[in-house]
């Protein structure tokens, strides 16, 4: 399909913009420029119509431009409220209430303005409150853009090798200008595999592990039993903070974030993208001892928190809304999203195993993901050796030639919203079952 607007934009953008985006994740083949979106629909510019499973990498989970939490970005605007950059706000106040009897693991709360910077003073916490240095992260695991985690997101064995257990990785970068002296304080290592964060802990120091509960950078990578709590005895044990990256498991799968539904309790965690609904906002929350270091009485172990655009008024108004819509059970919007997902899930299984195709649909809640291999994944390597990622390309683009967008790249997850129906699930098995049949 030839898209002449959202080319032409692209190559006018980069007149001014390195690449023409400003985020250089969303730069995708094919090129598409959405111009608007509302529910489960979204408008590119060139009149094309989409159910999406994209939601700006799963943000927007009550659906795109929902009128309660527009509704609430608007009164804030006509109450004319401000940011001061100086004392606290009421909005605040009310959001970190909210969040904290929502997320019965958090004692308190920051805001920041994106998950990155949360994961950034996560370890910044973590190392205040340890005297560490080390950090492991998780192979396949995104938790953000700064020097401690720009790695290691989606490597070619090339890069990082063989599976190795006990072992780690090296370090992937993302990024030029990352120090080597820097590098050499992260260390990685398969998710799943707890035999390896145990081989880096006799060697380094460790302040913290930081990962997604459910690694969903990858598509939807499940914890085998007993691994979160392993990592939390493995925490207790030799000191160092486990930290539950929630950017993407928060409240898309429940209220309390993954942590609730897991059991296990994270020394710190960071929330982002569904806290609301797509609006730009952070959250760091986790056990008083240690979000008390942002306040710690001694200056050489206090931990700087600031930043002009923390809790800004219409996103917090917008977060707001979106808890309290989402802890509405006359809403249900989590029953509503795990039906939708349940059929979801079921069609996939029926067109692709009618169709011969080896397959496993992984799925948690709303969030899901088509792998062509014939087992459920425990780890990156178990992709990288498995996945048919050529299968999955052309799958995707096929879909999105027939109107369902998702990412364009292999193993990301598809995210369905509260304001998806199941006609369009319908839909949307209907054009896979067509797809299915033309590959």
């Amino acid at each position: 399909m030839i898209r002449s607007k959202s080319n032409n934009i692209l190559l006018e953008n980069e007149k001014w913009i390195p690449g023409g985006v400003v985020s250089l994740n969303r730069k995708a083949d094919p090129n598409i420029c959405f111009k608007s979106g509302r529910g489960s629909r979204v408008l590119d510019v060139d009149g094309k119509e989409y159910i999406d499973y994209q939601a700006g990498f799963a943000a927007s989970f009550l659906g795109h431009n929902d009128p309660d939490i527009n509704q609430a970005v608007e009164e804030a605007l006509k109450s004319s409220s401000i940011l001061m950059g100086a004392g606290p706000t009421t909005l605040e106040g009310e959001f970190a209430e909210l969040f904290c009897k929502s997320v019965p693991y958090a004692d308190s709360v920051q805001i920041t303005n994106t998950g990155s910077e949360a994961t950034f003073h996560a370890i910044r916490i973590a190392r205040a409150a340890t005297g560490r240095d080390h950090v492991i992260v998780m192979q396949g695991g995104y938790n953000g853009w700064h020097n401690d985690v720009a790695c290691n997101v989606i490597s070619a064995k090339a890069d990082i090798g063989e599976r190795v257990s006990p072992g780690e990785y090296p370090f992937d970068s993302l990024s030029a200008g990352v120090p080597d002296v820097h590098k050499s304080l992260v260390h990685v290592v398969n998710y799943n595999d707890l035999e390896s964060i145990a081989y880096v802990l006799k060697r380094y120091e460790v302040a913290c592990v930081l990962l997604e509960p459910v690694l969903q950078n990858i598509g939807i990578v499940k914890p085998e039993p007993g691994y979160l709590e392993g990592l939390r005895k493995l925490a207790d044990e030799h000191g160092f903070l486990l930290v539950f990256d929630e950017v993407k498991t928060g409240f898309r799968h429940a209220l309390g974030g993954y942590q609730s539904i897991c059991g296990v309790r994270p020394d710190l965690s960071t929330f982002g993208k569904a806290v609301a609904n797509g609006y730009p906002f952070g959250v760091i929350a986790g056990k008083k001892e240690y979000m008390d270091y942002f306040i710690h009485p001694e200056k050489s172990k206090r931990v700087l928190i600031a930043g002009t655009f923390n809790a800004f008024p219409l996103t917090t108004a917008a977060a707001i809304a979106t808890l309290k819509k989402l802890a509405d059970p006359v809403v249900d919007v989590y029953g509503h999203v795990e039906r939708l997902g349940k059929l979801m899930e079921d069609g996939l299984k029926d067109i692709f195993t009618a169709k011969g195709i080896t397959h496993h649909i992984a799925r948690q809640g709303s969030a899901f993901c088509a792998y062509f291999m014939d087992h459920a994944p425990v780890d990156f390597h178990d992709i990288l050796n498995n996945h048919d990622f050529q299968y999955d390309t052309e799958y995707r683009k096929k879909l999105i030639e027939n109107g369902i967008f998702n990412f364009p790249v292999a193993i990301k997850q598809n995210s369905i919203s509260f304001a998806h129906s199941e006609e369009d699930i319908e839909v949307t098995l209907d054009n896979v079952k067509k797809v299915a049949g033309q590959l």
